[in-house]
């Protein structure tokens, strides 16, 4: 997406087939929520090495590990198609142009020639629900992390808090936009009128 949204940039008449918008909205999805759950693997993978340092060897065994990322893949997969499914279910009957710098499901809501209620309510478990559910359990993960680093030495802590602290700042980098976008009305989302490149449908 990047690279189209580059030369997007750079054309005056930029428009976009349908089949390719949906690939982005897939693709944004897809990835996006992947991002996020292996964000909790991590999160995990970092409480089991700091707070049961004697276990780790034997509690994340390479077949435990291989069983998450593919539970990380499959979640992504349902998540991004059930965008899919709900896009592809919504009448569009013109002008389809987004004031927005790529497709995504909530610029397309406003494309739609039907009332978009019952849609949005299916939106706000699939993606409302994501963002702050993984984002809970993320912010558990590293409290108890921070709790535990009381008990060990000047050392450890230094050494504990070195490998979090990266991990922490990607966290809120990632997830307060992510909560922000995603749990706001669709009338008083700011993201809609920041960049102007239309797509044509």
């Amino acid at each position: 997406m990047a690279p189209r949204m580059i030369v997007d940039t750079l054309l005056k008449n930029n428009t976009i087939s349908f089949n390719e918008c949906m690939i982005q909205v897939f693709s944004l999805h897809f990835f996006g929520c992947q991002e996020i759950l292996i964000l909790v693997l991590t999160a995990v993978d970092r409480y089991v090495a700091i707070c049961k340092p004697l276990h780790y060897i034997s509690i994340m065994t390479q077949r435990v590990c291989s069983v998450l990322i593919a539970i990380a893949w499959a979640g992504a997969c349902v998540h991004s198609s059930v965008q899919i499914f709900l896009t592809l279910s919504l009448p569009f009957c013109g002008p389809n142009v987004i004031d927005h710098y790529l497709c995504d499901f909530r610029p397309l809501l406003k494309l739609a020639c039907t009332d978009t209620y019952v849609t949005n309510l299916l939106l706000v478990p699939n993606n409302r629900a994501l963002c702050i559910m993984t984002f809970i359990m993320q912010t558990f993960f590293y409290v108890i992390i921070l709790h535990s680093l009381r008990n060990h030495s000047a050392e450890g802590r230094k050494k504990a808090l070195s490998t979090c602290i990266s991990r922490i700042i990607v966290v809120v980098l990632f997830f307060v936009p992510c909560v922000f976008i995603y749990t706001c009305p669709t009338t008083t989302l700011p993201m809609d009128k920041m960049i102007t490149v239309f797509y044509r449908i």
